[in-house]
């Protein structure tokens, strides 16, 4: 049977239109996990928004459901092989089996006023960086989205369609620049060295699965966002600012385009990739 897939006749606006697809959106109630959730369910899909934080997530959810959307939460740890398995059963009994996975969740070392340090990583240098911080974060942020990929493909695999969306960043592309985060007169603070990693990983891994479902109409790309505005105080705006060719940081609603066009037919021809969405960052 050809995979052969015939878009002829339809508008491209209609190929944006996820009516009668179910995605699962991990992180769903975070700054971009959040975002992705109303994108998708804007755009026509059966959401279910995935989070460790099932207070935020229920919120979430029920502030869609008032709009007539389509979406339900689930209470997931995505380090956990049984709780995802429960997660993707509850999604197939609900609304049926998933056709898209956006793999949002991850621990990300923010450096905005919402945001409370945990002391236990300290201030991030490499050379005395804890072992326990860097098993957390490889834990959550590669093998939670290699547990939820391996989850969720299964049903994909039985209905011959599916479309993965892994979430990188630009420091899985370059490294961080480090002078954003010094302050004079504080005591040095880095991006720790885990985030690079794994932003790095999850490109890998993007890539392995794309060609691994070769031939089975199963799609895997990656986004990497560049840094997203969320209250930071104006010394890092600028400083982060002036490293952009757009000459700002990102809006958080900035991202959904990108997410969109992957989610849906409109790049029903790509695979493989990684939709870097940077504001001209990695351009030079």
């Amino acid at each position: 049977m050809s995979n052969q897939k015939d878009l002829s006749g339809k508008s491209i606006l209609s190929r944006f239109d996820l009516s009668g697809q179910v995605a699962i959106v991990t992180g769903g109630a975070g700054l971009l996990g959040s975002e992705f959730s109303t994108t998708l369910a804007e755009a026509g899909a059966k959401v279910v928004i995935v989070d460790k934080d099932s207070s935020s997530s229920s919120i979430l959810a029920e502030s869609l459901r008032q709009r007539d959307l389509e979406v339900i939460s689930i209470e997931t740890d995505i380090t956990d092989r049984v709780s995802i398995q429960e997660m993707v059963f509850k999604t197939i009994e609900t609304f049926g089996n998933p056709n898209i996975l956006v793999n949002s969740a991850a621990l990300d070392p923010k450096f905005d006023p919402h945001q409370v340090k945990d002391s236990s990583f300290g201030s991030g240098s490499f050379e005395d960086y804890p072992i326990e911080a860097w098993n957390q974060a490889l834990e959550v942020n590669l093998t939670g989205t290699f547990l939820c990929c391996q989850a969720v493909v299964k049903p994909m695999l039985e209905q011959s369609k599916g479309n993965i969306i892994n979430m990188s960043s630009i420091y899985g592309v370059v490294a961080p620049d480090q002078r954003l985060y010094q302050r004079e007169d504080q005591a040095p603070e880095y991006k720790p060295v885990y985030y690079s990693v794994t932003k790095s990983g999850i490109l890998g891994l993007t890539r392995y699965l794309a060609a691994y479902y070769a031939g089975k109409n199963i799609r895997v790309n990656a986004i990497s966002p560049g840094g997203v505005f969320n209250g930071h105080d104006e010394e890092f705006i600028k400083a982060y600012s002036t490293r952009a060719v757009i000459g700002r940081m990102a809006e958080k609603d900035e991202m959904n385009g990108a997410l969109l066009f992957l989610a849906s037919d409109a790049s029903a021809y790509m695979t493989g990739a990684n939709l870097i969405v940077d504001g001209g960052w990695t351009t030079w």
